[in-house]
């Protein structure tokens, strides 16, 4: 009986998406639960499991096809497993050993990024210990396989590999192009950074903050802190997040947005934090983080950045935002001028922090210093607005004890 393969019911936000790679062959065994393909859409990849035991039949949609919401895929023959098994059972170990596993009954479930790092260093899933829910290999299992495998003596003369699709490697004099589909999601990001700066009235105003009371504090605190949420660590982003809830309450405007002719004031602070990922920058949402305490804020982060890193962030968790946080300092940048994600009003760029001479109380001594950079739609909020707002962030972050006080 032939069992139809479906693609997932897309919200409404999200028109369709591309086949992404499929994980089996036609007359590959599979068992139900088995990760058969994966569907690629404007902001997350989501995974296509089976639904019976059985052999994988005809693939109706190939990989880049566009697919609709429920489109069937392909098509699973029930009860044949037991075909397909002895074929598989038949391969000697030591060709298991010397070569990617192949794709059978015995593939183990993988995450997009994991199996993906796996198959460009010429590792064998099946031969990856998985630490996991439920044994599922991820991305960090695949970094220390392959750690293992360099770290080994070679027990034959290593097979020359080739450049990995995604990082040709070109020499001196060459004269290469290669050409590939920009990814669904890298597609949606410049659509929507084009839409913004043509749409938008689009501003951005600089300050610069004194870290050295949030990084005392941090110091002083950070192992106690551990300890006491069951191991989340204290950084400083959960302290932005805190400081810009807080400046989003008096300054309302900054957390609205523009609806047709209406502006739409949130009574809640959904703050957006950008996250970088194998397939790009992605900003899941914080919802309602103004109640939210360091503690919660650092674990929600820590959680959607490893999601990101397996593919796993949901469509929910990426969806809405009323104010975007973002940080190049991560990657050394020393300033610039982030673009806002609409509907949203504004985004606050974090950036670097140096050690800096400057200025106190008639003295020069040396200060930790991170620029800020807070971007803005003109058309709903006036700069001395936007210039008090990112100066109420600079006062809680000099002074954390006003955080905590509410003053």
């Amino acid at each position: 009986m032939a069992i139809e393969i479906k693609a997932p019911t897309f919200p409404e936000s999200v028109a369709d998406g591309t086949v992404a790679t499929w994980h089996k062959k036609p007359g590959d065994a599979v068992k139900r639960d088995d990760l058969i393909v994966d569907i690629e859409t404007d902001k997350v990849v989501l995974e296509v499991l089976a639904t019976a035991d059985g052999v994988l039949g005809a693939i109706v949609k190939n990989e880049g096809d566009t697919v609709l919401s429920d489109e069937v895929l392909g098509s699973i023959e029930a009860g044949g497993a037991a075909a397909a098994a002895p074929a598989a059972a038949a391969a000697p170990a030591a060709a298991q050993a010397a070569a990617p596993a192949a794709e059978g009954e015995d593939d183990p479930v993988a995450a997009p990024a994991a199996r993906k790092l796996a198959e460009e260093n010429g590792i064998a899933v099946a031969s990856v210990a998985g630490t996991g829910k439920g044994g599922r290999v991820t991305k960090e299992d695949v970094v220390a396989a392959i750690a293992a495998k360099k770290a080994a003596p070679a027990a034959a003369p290593a097979k020359a590999a080739a450049p990995a699709a995604s990082a040709p490697v070109f020499t001196a004099g060459d004269r290469v192009e290669k050409r590939v589909p920009m990814t669904r999601l890298r597609a949606k990001v410049a659509e929507r950074l084009v839409e913004a700066q043509s749409n938008m009235a689009m501003l951005t105003t600089f300050n610069e903050v004194d870290m050295t009371e949030v990084m005392a504090l941090r110091s002083k605190y950070k192992d106690q802190f551990e300890k006491s949420h069951n191991g989340v660590r204290l950084g400083f982003m959960s302290f932005f997040v805190k400081a810009a809830t807080e400046a989003l309450k008096r300054f309302p405007a900054v957390n609205a947005s523009i609806d047709g002719a209406d502006i739409v004031y949130h009574g809640y602070a959904d703050v957006g934090v950008a996250v970088s990922s194998d397939r790009g920058l992605v900003v899941p949402v914080l919802r309602n983080a103004e109640l939210m305490s360091l503690a919660e804020i650092e674990g929600g982060i820590a959680t959607f950045g490893k999601k990101a890193r397996d593919g796993k962030l949901s469509m929910d968790e990426m969806t809405g935002g009323t104010f975007t946080i973002t940080n190049g300092g991560t990657f050394g940048s020393m300033m610039s001028t982030p673009i806002v994600n609409p509907p949203q009003a504004a985004i606050l760029g974090m950036h670097n922090i140096l050690q800096r001479p400057m200025a106190i109380n008639g003295q020069v001594v040396i200060r930790p210093m991170m620029y800020l950079a807070l971007s803005y739609d003109h058309r709903l909020i006036d700069g001395k607005e936007a210039v008090t707002f990112l100066v109420t962030i600079k006062n809680l972050l000099e002074d954390p004890a006003r955080l905590l006080l509410d003053i």
